[in-house]
């Protein structure tokens, strides 16, 4: 469950010098913000951090944002950030469903999507993060070799999110049921949730999708 209420939590990201608290000004221009050339790479919906954090720290070559939407989940890992010295590493309070109006055509390079909320009823299926709608905002905004990872713990989601990708433009180039049993494990970064769901033996499923050729 998400954390909803931190007492301070707005104030908090509204000071912080990692959050881009203007992200509309950026639309087409995101190295502006980073000041290279370096790909973009984004993580929607990314909890505390723990995983966008890694990758940035491993990866000094590549910009990287992360996107919340909700306000005491970013204030946890703004916490993180200040205790590190990255320069590749900025965060963004917002609603995905918008994503267009942040970033131009084929301007990111790399979108992860790590256990997104289900919306477990019908009536909610679009917003879903996998759902035909959020495909084809990510295709536009996709550089033409751009890849999505999707990694989640809802068996049901990743049926839905498996069977949206096949009635889409998008192919299938990596797909496992059970990841900490496959052959695609190598070079795994842990979210929280992973770390917790791998421990109580829960089986995690992932795919990577690109473009049809």
């Amino acid at each position: 469950m998400r954390l909803r209420n931190i007492k301070g939590s707005k104030e908090f990201i509204e000071q912080s010098p990692f959050v881009v608290h203007h992200p509309e000004d950026y639309k087409g221009c995101w190295h502006n913000l980073f000041h290279n050339n370096n790909p973009v790479h984004l993580e929607i919906g990314m909890g505390k951090g723990q995983f966008i954090h890694t990758l940035a720290e491993q990866n000094p070559n590549i910009s990287y944002i992360g996107i919340e939407m909700y306000s005491s989940v970013l204030y946890r890992a703004l916490e993180r950030r200040a205790e590190t010295e990255l320069d590749n590493l900025f965060f963004i309070r917002f609603d995905a469903k918008n994503l267009t109006d942040l970033f131009d055509i084929s301007e990111v390079e790399q979108i992860y999507l790590n256990f997104s909320d289900p919306w477990p009823k019908d009536r909610h299926a679009k917003r879903r993060l996998t759902s035909p709608h959020f495909l084809s905002l990510y295709d536009k905004i996709l550089s033409a070799t751009g890849s999505i990872q999707f990694k989640t713990d809802n068996r049901a989601l990743f049926d839905y999110s498996v069977e949206s990708v096949k009635h889409s433009k998008w192919h299938i180039d990596e797909l496992t049921y059970d990841l900490h049993h496959s052959e695609y494990l190598e070079g795994n970064i842990m979210t929280e949730y992973e770390t917790r769901f791998v421990s109580e033996g829960k089986p995690i499923c992932r795919f990577v999708i690109s473009r049809t050729p």
